[in-house]
């Protein structure tokens, strides 16, 4: 614990960022290694889930949600693509949340399981913090296969166009509107 307390710390530090940090995940991501909720500025990290994992997997999720706190809180810093993604989020299941005025709003989305993984994983903040924590993680521990499956397998499996993207948010936001 102390490890994540210190490099949350620094990493904070260095990029001139205040967040809220807990390990009491929040209700729905009890089986997540991690998130970060801008409505509560609020890094969330499953320390109990992750207490076994080996250390390149744990730093791994750390270095991923670190990133999302910076893609939130200075998104300038950020391509248009990566800050357009950050309102929409996109679960396995079909479930989506949109930022409207600091709040989250839900709805639901169709299709096959294959789909949907690879909307999520593939809309381009999943895919930025992916990489930032594999190179991050790269550079503390060195070369290493472990390190190499664990980033594949967070990579979608089919790579979604920039124009599905925006007929999923468009899609969304549709569905949000006539809520």
């Amino acid at each position: 614990m102390f490890v994540v307390t210190k490099l949350i710390h620094e990493f904070c530090e260095k990029h001139q960022l205040y967040i809220h940090f807990s390990t009491d995940m929040p209700e729905g991501y009890e089986t997540a290694n991690g998130t970060y909720d801008i409505t509560k500025n609020t890094l969330f990290f499953n320390t109990a889930m992750l207490a076994k994992a080996p250390d390149y997997e744990m730093l791994f999720y750390l270095f991923h949600e670190l990133r999302h706190v910076l893609q939130y809180v200075k998104p300038e810093q950020f391509s248009s693509l990566v800050r357009d993604s950050l309102s929409y989020v996109l679960m396995y299941d079909g479930t989506c949340y949109r930022l409207i005025n600091g709040e989250w709003a839900e709805c639901r989305l169709e299709g096959t399981e294959d789909y949907l993984s690879s909307a999520y994983l593939g809309q381009h903040y999943e895919l930025d913090a992916n990489q930032f924590a594999y190179e991050g993680v790269r550079k503390i521990i060195g070369p290493s296969e472990d390190l190499d499956k664990l980033y594949e397998f967070w990579l979608p499996k089919v790579k979604l166009s920039d124009a599905e993207y925006q007929n999923i948010y468009h899609e969304i936001d549709e569905k949000l509107q006539k809520m």
